[in-house]
């Protein structure tokens, strides 16, 4: 859901534990990238199981 709502501005990478990428998302906030890539990262997250998920970012 962060993705989706908050992805623009990195939320789902800082709740992830990944500051590094949060800040790069902050950076380039005003470009739009950001928020185009959150939204297939949210596809991506959403298609994921559970397990595969815990697997990656766990």
């Amino acid at each position: 859901m962060l993705a989706l709502l908050l992805g623009g501005i990195g939320a789902h990478k800082f709740y992830l534990g990944r500051i590094g990428m949060g800040i790069l998302y902050l950076v380039f906030v005003w470009t739009f990238i950001p928020a185009i890539v959150a939204f297939v990262e949210a596809i991506i997250y959403i298609t994921m199981s559970d397990q595969a998920f815990a697997k990656k970012y766990g």
